[in-house]
């Protein structure tokens, strides 16, 4: 028989892992209620079948792939099902949220009975022809999650409690999108000043692997940019430090600024898109 897994929910992540479990051989659930149109389109197009909070609670394994802003209140939202459920499923919390913030999911999930992992996703969504993402995940039940590797998931496991998997999302997030955010703002400032063909000039000649990741990066995080605010957060809380919270608090609002932009005027990230279009040179 299939195993049944349930991916929550079908956004570019989600129904991109959920489309990677059909086509490894699993009968992959997801849950529709309230989503738009579009989401529904994208969750058909991978193969995942809409089902009702019991039946989510019938799977397996339960991966919750949501914004980190939403992690907990999913967690709370399961509890009554998950209690009921006669075979309690894996629930893995999938999420770029930081070691306390995965421990009091944890804890709202105990009561279930349901066995926890800590994961944290690392990469683009799964393509076809692309190696990746890697999911690693941590926790005593964290073997359990790693049986899923038959179903086409990269899973890696890490030697460490609750908490060891999403430290780590948080510390590779926090240089990977910490350095596009850097990057950003700095191309936003000469742009104001009226400096940046000379900076794309002399990024192209004295930093031009730096320019590579700028240019891949930056336009691609205009369509993230109101997901990565509650990312941002999470670091600053995870970091320990007052001075580099307050550096990631900062960069919060830069995406938080960013994604206002995209969905409304539109002003800094055609200034953005302007400096990636010009010649360099």
């Amino acid at each position: 028989m299939k195993p049944i897994i349930a991916v929550i929910a079908p956004g570019n992540m989600g129904a991109a892992v959920g489309r990677h479990l059909v086509e490894g051989g699993a009968e992959v659930r997801t849950a529709l209620a309230g989503r738009s149109a579009a989401t529904a389109a994208r969750a058909a197009a991978s193969g995942m079948i809409a089902a009702e909070p019991q039946g989510l609670a019938e799977a397996e394994f339960i991966l919750s792939i949501v914004p980190p802003g939403e992690a907990l209140g999913l967690a709370e939202s399961l509890v009554p099902v998950l209690i009921a459920a006669a075979r309690k499923p894996v629930y893995v919390d999938c999420n770029a949220v930081s070691p306390d913030t995965v421990a009091r999911i944890a804890a709202v999930l105990a009561p279930t009975g349901c066995r926890f992992v800590d994961a944290g996703i690392i990469g683009g969504p799964p393509q076809a022809g692309r190696d990746g993402p890697v999911i690693y995940a941590s926790g005593p039940d964290a073997g359990h999650f790693a049986a899923l590797g038959q179903y086409g998931l990269k899973i890696q496991l890490l030697d460490g409690p609750i908490g060891a998997a999403s430290a780590l999302k948080m510390s590779y997030a926090g240089i990977t999108k910490g350095l596009t955010a850097l990057g950003t703002a700095m191309i936003l400032a000469a742009s104001r000043a009226g400096a940046a063909e000379a900076l794309a000039a002399e990024l192209a000649a004295s930093q031009p692997e730096l320019l590579g990741i700028f240019t891949r990066a930056v336009p691609g995080m205009f369509p993230k940019a109101y997901r990565w605010v509650a990312e941002m957060e999470e670091i600053a809380d995870f970091s320990g430090d007052p001075a580099t919270a307050a550096l990631y608090r900062g960069i919060a609002d830069l995406y938080r600024r960013l994604a206002a932009d995209v969905a409304g005027p539109n002003c800094d990230t055609a200034m953005l898109r302007g400096f990636f279009a010009q010649p360099a040179g």
